[in-house]
C-alpha cells in the first residue's frame, strides 16, 4: 500500500460488522486498522494516529463515548476526526456524542455508501492532500490530483518521496514532525528505514523549492523535527 494512503480506524466490537466496513474501506482506497474494543482503539492510536475513526458507541467495557472523549483530549490526537455509530437516534443521544467530540453521528442501521461519503468528508477537512484537493503555503501551491507544485507561478521538479513530504507538511503549516513521524506518514511503517534518510530528503525537497529563488520555508526545531513555516 501506498506510504501517504490515508489511515482510517474502525472500532467494533462484532467481528462481522467490523468485517464488512473493512472491506467497504479498503475498496474506496483507504487503509484500514481496526479494533475489537475501547482499550485496544486508544493503544493503536498511542503508535500510530489514523486519519479518521469510524467508533461504534456500544462497545465493552470502555464506551464508545469515552474512547471520543480520550481522542480529543489527547494533544497527539485530539485533530483526528471521529464518525460516531449509534443505534441511538434520540436527539439527545445525537446532541452527545457531538457535544463529546465526534464529527459526526450516524445512526444504524445505516446506508454504507452514505457511511463511506461521510468519511470521504471528514478525510477533506483532515487530510486535504491525501483527498486530491488543491493546498497553498504562501507562494507555494500544491495541486494533489495533478501532483505538481509550484512556486511564485513556477513549475517545481519534485520526486516522489519529496512530494509526499511537502504535501504533509502543507497540510498542517507550523506543526513540528519528528523524523520518526515523517516516517510512518511518508514510507509507512512496514518499511524500515534510518531517520537520517529524512534529512537527505529534506534536503532535497529544500533545494527544489529554492531552484528559482526564494526564501527557505522549511524550519528546523533542533532535537524536534522539521516544520512549515
Amino acid at each position: 500500500m501506498p506510504a501517504d494512503q490515508p489511515t482510517v480506524l474502525v472500532v467494533e466490537d462484532e467481528a462481522a460488522q467490523r468485517e464488512v466496513l473493512r472491506y467497504n474501506l479498503e475498496a474506496e482506497g483507504f487503509r484500514v486498522a481496526a479494533a475489537g474494543n475501547g482499550e485496544e482503539a486508544l493503544m493503536m492510536m498511542d503508535e500510530e494516529a489514523p486519519d479518521v475513526v469510524v467508533l461504534d458507541w456500544m462497545l465493552p467495557n470502555l464506551s464508545g463515548i469515552e474512547v471520543c472523549r480520550q481522542i480529543k483530549t489527547r494533544p497527539g490526537t485530539r485533530g483526528v476526526p471521529v464518525i460516531m455509530l449509534s443505534a441511538r437516534s434520540e436527539e439527545v443521544d445525537r446532541v452527545r456524542g457531538l457535544e463529546t467530540g465526534a464529527d459526526d453521528y450516524v445512526v444504524k442501521p445505516y446506508s454504507l455508501r452514505e457511511l463511506m461519503a461521510r468519511v470521504r468528508a471528514q478525510l477533506r477537512r483532515a487530510r486535504p492532500a491525501a483527498a486530491g484537493l488543491r493546498l497553498e503555503y504562501e507562494d507555494i501551491i500544491l495541486d494533489a490530483e495533478t501532483h505538481r507544485v509550484t512556486r511564485d507561478g513556477q513549475e517545481l521538479k519534485l520526486g516522489p518521496t519529496e512530494f509526499r513530504l511537502l504535501s504533509t507538511f502543507m497540510e498542517k503549516p507550523g506543526r513540528v514532525w519528528s523524523r520518526e513521524q515523517l516516517l510512518d506518514r511518508v514510507w509507512g511503517r512496514d518499511i524500515y528505514v534510518d531517520t537520517r534518510t529524512v534529512d537527505v530528503h529534506i534536503g532535497r525537497l529544500r533545494k527544489a523549492l529554492g531552484v528559482h529563488g526564494g526564501g527557505d520555508p522549511l524550519r528546523t526545531v533542533r532535537g524536534a523535527g522539521y516544520a512549515l513555516g
